[in-house]
């Protein structure tokens, strides 16, 4: 018997890059950075996703929307694997995916700023002791100030810029 003929790894990328996050639907799983690992193992694909954190209510849909796509182009054995160590991290969002976010609206998180190994800094950003400028996704300007550490989603703050007056989402660093 001849073995089964399976889509590409790299084919299978592309399809899941193409899977939008239900929470911010113009930036794909994939420039989320929270599909880890795909592979095959025998007949079944694996893929390994890893939530922006563990209590992320949108987990569920996001598993439904990985097995609906992957359903659609053929593959009936699939599995899926949460991975919860190395804890996802900001920094693994596409440059691709951080444009998308401020073409949408949404200041993306800062690079270099989610989770560096150092515990200090880190401290003083989560309880809002650190300045960092986040620019105004809409006209630019760094004159902005936080309204809330809460925004849309658990995973966004709510700004404000004070030169043009819009409100606006920031990803929060994590």
């Amino acid at each position: 018997m001849a073995p089964a003929l399976h889509p590409s790894v790299a084919e299978v990328w592309h399809w899941l890059s193409e899977v939008p996050d239900p929470e911010i639907p113009v930036i794909s799983l994939t420039d989320l950075g929270i599909i880890r690992d795909v592979g095959w193992q025998d007949d079944t694909l694996v893929v390994t996703v890893t939530p922006t954190y563990s209590g992320c209510p949108a987990t569920s849909v996001i598993n439904i929307d990985i097995e609906r796509a992957l359903a659609e182009k053929g593959l009936d054995r699939v599995r899926l694997e949460r991975r919860l160590s190395p804890a996802w991290t900001t920094d693994w969002i596409s440059a691709e995916g951080r444009e998308k976010l401020r073409a949408y609206g949404i200041a993306p998180p800062i690079d270099g700023t989610a989770a560096d190994g150092v515990l200090m800094k880190r401290i003083d950003r989560l309880a809002g002791r650190s300045n960092l400028t986040i620019a105004c996704p809409r006209c630019g300007s760094a004159a902005t100030e936080k309204i809330s550490q809460f925004g849309s989603t658990p995973c966004k703050a709510s700004y404000r810029c004070t030169d043009c007056l819009e409100p606006f989402d920031y990803f929060k660093c994590i």
